[in-house]
């Protein structure tokens, strides 16, 4: 065996220890977001009796959770008054749900995939998938919160905008289909901006749609439907605009999504496929958003591609050239990448 470098190796550890600590964190957010402890630091500068009493909750408890998140630079503390506080920028990342930057949601899915681990390394031995409907009912919840806010920031503004000629046809009146659409969160955003429009949602989980129901009915919109159905097998046709976002690399036959897709579009027509960014070798996503693809990739995307028929787990790093050739074998002449934000691209499918 190589003698290994003490430095390097202080180094790595130092790294895990982070990460371990940033795990552990995630949890704590977490316990924050759900006792509103953020939010209630956000009204301004508190002791932890102060914060306790302002939140309703115990002093103890609240007093190790902020040494904890000032350990971790979540919140700023002041050690001659005693007080905790939230910078502006501390308080848009913890405090102010649908900011872009909101980042607790991740501490749901931290819990499903904690809850979910002992399906996942069994899985690592039988090499059979773990479908979606079978994970922890955070997944589902945390997802839908993660993404609402990125949708609410580049939906309108920037990835119809990029489609050639989009926004005219659905300001005029289009027929759309959001595939894989969960909770609704895009649906109901485009069924709000284009009432001339209708919108279909389409979703294979059950409690999903139910869900996306409730949340059309909450924010009174009437030119949205939703329904069960797979990718592969959802109703209409002479659709202008089919959308699927973050979901086509779950699936466990894109291909034939793809052609069901094709078959579904009216002859100008245009398919959007909004997936995590991605370069097309592995070398290329060796950093931090790569590191948080790709583990999520493992803990839920390709368990709920093997679970299905082909399971062909393109995974959450798929990257453009492979994503392309999945549109190009499914019956789509001309893809292109329209535009790209922080962390997804958006590629525009034509026949």
């Amino acid at each position: 065996m190589t003698v290994p470098d003490q430095a390097k190796v202080e180094q790595l550890v130092g790294k895990v220890m982070g990460d371990f600590a940033g795990a552990v964190g995630a949890l704590l957010v977490r316990i924050g977001e759900q006792n509103g402890l953020f939010k209630s630091l956000a009204e301004g500068p508190a002791t932890s009796d102060g914060l306790a009493k302002r939140s309703g909750t115990a002093e103890r408890y609240v007093r190790e959770w902020l040494s904890a998140m000032a350990a971790a630079g979540y919140v700023t503390y002041d050690p001659a008054r005693k007080e905790f506080s939230l910078t502006p920028e501390q308080a848009v990342v913890f405090a102010y749900e649908g900011s872009p930057a909101y980042m607790p949601p991740f501490g749901d899915n931290l819990v499903a995939m904690v809850h979910d681990e002992p399906k996942i390394t069994a899985a690592f031995k039988t090499g059979k998938g773990v479908p979606w409907g079978e994970h922890h009912q955070c997944l589902f919840s945390g997802t839908e919160r993660f993404f609402r806010p990125v949708y609410a920031a580049h939906l309108l503004e920037d990835w119809l905008p990029a489609l050639d000629g989009m926004v005219d046809k659905l300001k005029r009146g289009a027929n759309v289909a959001d595939i894989g659409c969960g909770y609704g969160s895009s649906t109901i955003l485009m069924a709000k901006a284009f009432p001339n429009s209708r919108f279909h949602g389409f979703d294979f989980h059950g409690p999903s749609i139910e869900k996306a129901r409730e949340r059309a009915r909450e924010a009174g919109v009437t030119n949205a439907s939703f329904e069960v159905a797979a990718a592969k097998t959802f109703p209409g046709t002479d659709y202008d605009l089919v959308a699927i976002f973050d979901a086509l690399h779950d699936m466990g036959d894109p291909v034939g999504a793809a052609r069901h897709v094709r078959t579904t579009l009216k002859p100008d027509g245009v398919w959007m496929v909004v997936e995590p960014l991605a370069g097309d070798k592995l070398e290329d996503n060796l950093n931090l958003l790569g590191a948080l693809f790709y583990g999520g990739s493992t803990m839920v995307c390709t368990p709920a591609s093997l679970s299905q028929e082909v399971g062909l787990a393109l995974g959450a790093q798929a990257g453009e050239a492979r994503l392309s050739a999945v549109l190009k074998e499914g019956g789509f002449s001309r893809v292109r990448r329209a535009t790209q934000s922080e962390a997804n691209m958006v590629l525009e499918a034509r026949l």
